[in-house]
């Protein structure tokens, strides 16, 4: 009976914060169009990401000590209850006309700040929640969650702020805000795990404990610091998306084109909850992103068809359930519970420092080189074929190169990666 009410509870977790997620996905691709309407710049854009993810390179280590330290639920309550402040906080600037864009860039670093250590509880929540022989299905309906919202949140954001502006877009947030924040509060109840030695422990003492655990494992360290090459590469394409589609097909065709690695990523999740425990996990990580690194990178740079961008949208996400599942059944059945926020808060700075270095490299890299360069070259009889003319071809200039590093580093790092071979007992 106790093992069925913490099912209840995690699938109620899932659910209402799924939806709070897509609510606030849907706001942050609003103001990504906002954005790029009032600047028509990919660096500025890509800045808006970065001030989300910065949090996560400055404080992640000592946000995952913290939620040890403290009681998970009120953690993650009090996270959610200040980022929702911000949402309003939007809301009154634009309606009142005052909204700028260094407002944005303010008020996502606060939001990526609370999230900095709203995750690292999260985690341990869903730990404490679910059964050990049930991590793979839990890691594949996270997935799942995470790729509905990236199928709704682009064709919702784009519908509403075409049909009613940043108003409604805001009004829908704040809703499914509240409901997620409700069930929590009311109807969720979590396990305590940190003990008193961690209550009295100083924060910086166990942020080092985190990360002597991971020099201690190397296995868990190596993969974190091949999924931050990863999320670099991975990162720089978020920026330059938008990029190569909207100066040639618009805002509306983006955001199908955006939604298609949500279809793709639930169709992975999908996969991921049908298929057996995999022989060697850690190959499964590499294999995965070789594959879509190497092949939706370069579909798109040398292709002009929106729907050869959404197939290679589907290539490149597809396994990316697959990957996740596998590196979160190695964290889990690896890390003690106790340790578990410090010790993602340690990977979530290890893993994703790179992606705010990839939006700014992507953005610079579009506005500051790739598109003067197609420019000044616009004669090359060979560029034009590959990478066609005007605005955007730089922009797939860009992703070609992206598709050459992601290849380069997968094999790379795949050499050292090949020395391990994880299995968990069945």
């Amino acid at each position: 009976m106790e093992k069925n009410n913490r099912l209840r509870d995690f699938y109620l977790l899932w659910s209402t914060q799924g939806l709070s997620q897509l609510g606030s996905s849907v706001t942050g691709f609003a103001l990504t169009l906002w954005l790029y309407e009032e600047t028509g710049s990919a660096l500025s854009t890509a800045a808006l990401t970065i001030c989300t993810y910065a949090p996560y390179v400055l404080m992640s280590i000592f946000a995952g000590a913290i939620s040890d330290r403290y009681d998970k639920k009120k953690t993650m309550l009090v996270c959610d209850a200040l980022a929702a402040l911000t949402t309003v906080l939007v809301f009154v600037l634009y309606r009142t006309n005052r909204l700028c864009v260094w407002h944005l860039y303010a008020v996502n670093a606060v939001s990526g700040l609370m999230n900095t250590v709203q995750q690292p509880a999260s985690e341990v929540a869903v730990t404490l929640l679910v059964p050990r022989g049930q991590y793979q299905k839990a890691s594949a309906l996270q997935s799942l969650s995470r790729s509905l919202i990236a199928i709704g949140n682009p064709l919702i954001a784009s519908a509403l702020y075409g049909l009613a502006g940043l108003d409604i877009v805001i009004a829908v947030d704040l809703a499914t805000f509240a409901l997620a924040f409700l069930v929590l509060l009311f109807g969720i109840r979590l396990p305590e795990v940190h003990s008193e030695a961690d209550r009295k422990e100083k924060v910086l003492q166990l942020a080092k404990e985190g990360l002597r655990f991971l020099r201690d494992h190397r296995l868990v360290l190596d993969v974190i610091l091949f999924m931050s090459g990863v999320n670099l590469i991975a990162s720089a394409f978020d920026a330059v998306l938008p990029a190569l589609v909207i100066p040639l097909q618009g805002n509306s065709v983006l955001g199908v084109v955006t939604s298609c690695s949500g279809i793709a990523m639930a169709l992975g999740s999908l996969l991921t909850t049908l298929m057996p425990k995999p022989k060697n996990r850690v190959r499964v990580i590499y294999l995965t992103m070789l594959f879509s690194l190497g092949i939706e990178n370069f579909l798109l740079a040398f292709s002009r068809s929106p729907v050869l961008w959404c197939i290679g949208q589907m290539i490149g996400w597809i396994l990316v359930p697959v990957m996740g599942a596998s590196q979160n059944v190695i964290m889990r059945n690896t890390v003690p519970v106790e340790l578990q926020g410090r010790v993602y808060a340690c990977r979530n700075t290890l893993q994703f420092f790179t992606i705010p270095i990839g939006l700014a490299w992507g953005g610079f890299m579009v506005d500051s080189v790739c598109e003067p360069f197609m420019r000044v070259n616009a004669s090359s009889g060979l560029l034009t074929l590959l990478f066609g003319t005007g605005k955007g071809s730089g922009a797939a200039l860009m992703m070609f190169l992206l598709g050459a590093a992601g290849v380069l580093w997968c094999l790379a790092a795949g050499r050292r990666l090949r020395r391990y071979a994880y299995t968990e007992e069945l």
